[in-house]
């Protein structure tokens, strides 16, 4: 069962709207990242299924995330087929991410009451992955289109949750250019981990991060 309701997942990720997008194989140092993350004020996390421990990582980090980490969200990426989706939300995914949009991911989320966070990029992309169920539809590449893209959108698209990823940096210039374009959330993946063995820093660096956010949302 999902530690959070489908309602609190979006209202967390529009509270707290970077998302950490993060792989590695190792379970210690996954949850080191994860502790850095939640430290510097962090609460949605998207661990991606992209190498063959991905599985055993994400199930061995719930007992982590529930004792270290209580106010994540720790969700699963990179999920393209239904039976994928199933095992992870088995193992305690609280929101699936695909780089596309598969009708029959929808429907496992649907069943399970959990939100769906399909990658689209043209309008028609966008509209159906709403109309199949998404909670929030990914814009990616981001980096192919840019904020004008997004700005473009938001007039015959005014409602529809967006969140971005790839081509965002961790930069105040970044931050203002995508939220100022009228995006809901963004995702970063390597660009916000660079030199993530020092975690101390690395929570630091996010803090001020989610301080310029925060500034941005006002």
């Amino acid at each position: 069962m999902p530690r959070h309701t489908p309602a609190e997942t979006l209202a967390t990720l529009l509270r707290y709207p970077v998302v950490p997008v993060f792989y590695h194989a190792d379970t210690a140092y996954t949850q080191r990242i994860l502790q850095a993350c939640y430290t510097g004020g962090i609460r949605v996390f998207e661990f991606v299924n992209r190498g063959e421990r991905a599985l055993a990582v994400f199930m061995e980090l719930q007992d982590f995330v529930a004792q270290q980490c209580p106010d994540m969200i720790l969700g699963i990426g990179t999920i393209y087929k239904a039976a994928e989706a199933e095992q992870f939300i088995t193992a305690g995914a609280e929101f699936v991410v695909q780089p596309l949009a598969t009708a029959e991911v929808a429907e496992v989320c649907r069943t399970h009451d959990i939100p769906w966070l399909p990658g689209a990029m043209t309008p028609t992309e966008i509209y159906n992955a709403s109309e199949l169920g998404a909670a929030v539809v990914k814009i990616f590449p981001g980096n192919l289109v840019g904020p004008d893209y997004v700005k473009a959108l938001r007039g015959p698209m005014p409602h529809t949750k967006l969140m971005v990823t790839g081509g965002v940096e961790p930069t105040e210039a970044s931050l203002s250019a995508w939220f100022g374009a009228g995006v809901n959330a963004v995702g970063m993946g390597s660009q916000l981990f660079k030199n993530a063995d020092d975690t101390d820093a690395l929570a630091a660096s996010i803090g001020q991060l989610m301080q310029v956010v925060e500034t941005l949302k006002k």
